[in-house]
């Protein structure tokens, strides 16, 4: 059967240079695409109280930056604190996810019942770097107008120094902040927070000297 012959050989001879194709350098075919990348989603004892500790950090600071409304702080103080209260919320929020979502114990980001000043078991608080004792606290809650600006820019710089030293912590311990939403958040709160020391400092330098009205 010469055509059956024929066809063979013409078969054999279309795979053999489709293979020596694919084999010749320089070739068009590409190789299969590999899976996408997933996220590193191991952790550590210490990205859980980093995460943990850094919710009850940043309830504090927005509990005292809500305060400026009610305490005579200057328009400009007063749009940092919004400022502060937005951001640190929303990072309270992507804590308290991350923790849920790896079935650790999730702080309910609200310090209004356990921070306010005259609040007996303050004292048996384990205190974080930088957050404000009892006795600033109500050093702050009892400031008002220029006093309030001067107070606030002061602990807050104090406060946020205390969150780059819980981020240097936690890049520090041993297989910790490898997680990348972790890494991702913690990074923002190092960047964040430095912007604004940098920034509340200029503003205390912009107030009028203790004792005079701007």
């Amino acid at each position: 059967m010469p055509h059956a012959n024929s066809l063979r050989a013409a078969t054999c001879l279309l795979l053999s240079l489709t293979i020596a194709g694919a084999a010749a350098p320089g070739a068009s075919a590409q190789a299969a695409p590999s899976s996408a990348p997933t996220s590193h989603d191991s952790y550590v004892t210490a990205d859980v109280e980093f995460m943990a500790g850094m919710i009850a950090h940043h309830a504090q600071a927005v509990l005292i930056a809500g305060w400026a409304p009610t305490h005579g702080a200057s328009p400009s103080l007063r749009t940092l604190c919004e400022r502060i209260v937005v951001g640190q919320h929303d990072e309270i929020v992507l804590m308290q996810r991350w923790l849920s979502d790896h079935n650790e114990t999730v702080p309910d980001g609200d310090a209004s019942h356990d921070m306010m000043p005259g609040m007996a078991h303050m004292d048996q608080m384990p205190q974080m770097p930088g957050m404000l004792t009892p006795e600033q606290l109500v050093q702050l809650d009892q400031a008002r107008g220029p006093a309030f600006d001067r107070l606030f820019l002061t602990f807050m710089i104090q406060h946020h120094r205390g969150a780059i030293v819980m981020v240097d912590k936690l890049f520090g311990s041993q297989g910790a902040g490898e997680e990348e939403r972790i890494y991702r958040l913690a990074s923002d709160v190092y960047a964040d927070q430095t912007t604004e020391i940098e920034r509340m400092g200029k503003m205390i330098a912009a107030l009028p000297p203790e004792g005079r009205s701007p």
